[in-house]
């Protein structure tokens, strides 16, 4: 279970990046009843440490605070700024003993120095994967998705896909209604895929289209229905083609991945909040039958449905 979090401070760290980490992990939530961390700031001897922002942050930790975390994240920083070798050892010593690392943007420079991207797939911001992936040409550098978890390394995109990479490591760990919870109060979405394509410069919907918000909020409003395209095209008074268009340039993926996205996340919060069998869930989230729940459910989770709310249903709720 993770409770012990250790965030490193490092020379040349982007504010933004670290921001999102004592965000996610460093903020005590326990009146209303979400997880609580023991949580560090690290840095290389302990003290203050100079961000790229022209302000210096203090880390009361030094490396030795790495010997505990169950969880150690490294935030973006300039590349240019070697990194000491005691922040290294330090990392593959926790990495050895059974500790997470998670990295955000250029964050994962820092691990492929540790040599822990070697064999495993990673990303970071679609600015940095070639540079990443000539640094460290046995890491197998993914250019162009939101993250990566290859535990017991975990590696995030650029910026605002830390928030998505942090909470996906909450939601593997404490279920769906924690993950959402945490999101509301960062005023969040509460899920995106990882292999949702990063915001790279793409041209822009026409001037006239509008938000997607509307169409949106019904399709959800609509999920155990059989909605195809064409149906949430007419619903957008678009053409197919069009449409299909729009929602890529939106949202960064198809139609089809983010309506069985929304499906999924349904299933997950009737499974952790409801005595319903699992054939009504199959149906209420729009998957029709068991068989489909649990194809997407090991496609996207790896576990079954029936495993996951072994997992993440509060003992309470256990008939």
């Amino acid at each position: 279970m993770l409770r012990n979090v250790a965030v490193l401070a490092l020379e040349g760290s982007h504010a933004f990046e670290l921001g999102v980490f004592c965000e996610v992990f460093g903020i005590d939530r326990s009146d209303e009843a979400l997880p609580v961390y023991d949580f560090a700031l690290v840095s290389a001897k302990g003290g203050s440490v100079p961000t790229r922002h022209g302000f210096d942050v203090h880390a009361p930790h030094g490396p030795e605070r790495l010997s505990c975390a169950d969880l150690i994240c490294v935030p973006a920083f300039d590349i240019g700024v070697r990194q000491p070798d005691g922040l290294i050892d330090g990392l593959c010593a926790a990495v050895e003993r059974g500790a997470r690392v998670l990295s955000i943007c250029t964050g994962a420079f820092l691990l492929g120095q540790a040599s822990l991207l070697d064999g495993r797939r990673c990303t970071t911001h679609w600015r940095y994967t070639e540079e990443l992936a000539r640094r460290h040409p046995r890491a197998l550098v993914e250019s162009d998705v939101l993250y990566v978890d290859e535990d017991p390394v975990i590696t995030g995109a650029g910026t605002a896909a830390g928030v998505d990479t942090c909470l996906h490591l909450v939601r593997k760990e404490h279920g769906s209604t924690v993950a959402n919870a945490i999101a509301r109060r960062m005023v969040a979405p509460p899920h995106r895929e990882g292999g949702q394509r990063q915001y790279r410069e793409r041209p822009h919907p026409r001037e006239g289209t509008g938000s997607l918000t509307p169409l949106l909020d019904w399709i959800e409003a609509h999920l155990d229905q059989n909605l195809t395209v064409e149906d949430m095209a007419r619903h957008a008074h678009l053409s197919p083609r069009t449409f299909a268009r729009h929602f890529q340039q939106e949202t960064g993926t198809t139609p089809a991945q983010w309506l069985t996205t929304q499906r999924v996340l349904l299933a997950q919060h009737h499974l952790e909040t409801t005595d319903a069998p699992i054939t009504a869930i199959a149906r209420r989230a729009g998957f029709g039958t068991v068989d489909n729940l649990r194809h997407h459910f090991a496609r996207r989770l790896g576990v079954t449905p029936q495993s996951y709310r072994r997992t993440f249903r509060p003992p309470h709720q256990e008939s």
